[in-house]
């Protein structure tokens, strides 16, 4: 039996090299995959999947409109499996429409992804695979102070923790870090001391 999974972590927690190497996996076994990506993350080009280690895949990209129920049945029938890169920019209507595939076609997806933004809300397209998803598993990551990271802090220009601002805001080590909640309240509360939180 099919299900929808949702592999959520922190950034940098090797969620895109490890959607790659499942799709290895899967392709080692002669089984076609499906690769997703939504169109909103473009920072290693239109149609590409990139993780920190350097392992690249071309993927489909869909916009926030695409129906993807439609877009597999229309144009990829014969696959056996869907993976979608960072899952937390799909549209709770198209969590749905994965769900939908799982159910009518009984074919595995699985959605990588981030949990929460640098506020520590739920993205929609999270929130909807943790009401909906029948397997969900963290992939953990480690704060420089060794404890679980889950938190990812957005910096500024200046390295200081951003705290209001867009919720998409796309990027890399450069303008992102993974930190547990502890080490990110202690750093916002000596910004704060020190003359304000950084606001973009």
């Amino acid at each position: 039996m099919a299900k929808l999974y949702f592999k959520f972590g922190a950034m940098g927690c090797s969620k895109t090299a490890q959607a790659l190497i499942t799709k290895f996996n899967y392709e080692e076994r002669n089984m076609k995959v499906l690769l997703l990506k939504p169109a909103v993350d473009d920072r290693d080009g239109a149609n590409i999947v990139k993780s920190r280690i350097g392992l690249m895949q071309e993927a489909v990209t869909v916009k926030e409109e695409e129906n993807l129920y439609d877009l597999y049945l229309t144009r990829y029938p014969d696959r056996d499996v869907i993976i979608v890169d960072e899952c937390q920019f799909l549209t709770p209507e198209q969590v749905d429409q994965l769900a939908e595939i799982v159910i009518e076609k009984n074919i595995p997806v699985l959605c990588f992804g981030l949990s929460t933004d640098f506020t520590t809300h739920l993205f929609p397209g999270s929130k909807r695979l943790f009401e909906i998803a029948e397997s969900i598993s963290e992939i953990k990551s480690v704060c420089t102070c060794g404890a679980k990271a889950t938190v990812n802090a957005r910096l500024d220009d200046s390295g200081r923790i951003v705290t209001e601002g867009s919720q998409v805001l796309l990027g890399g080590n450069d303008r992102y870090v993974a930190m547990c909640r502890r080490c990110w309240l202690k750093y916002r509360a000596a910004q704060s001391a020190a003359g304000g939180v950084a606001h973009e």
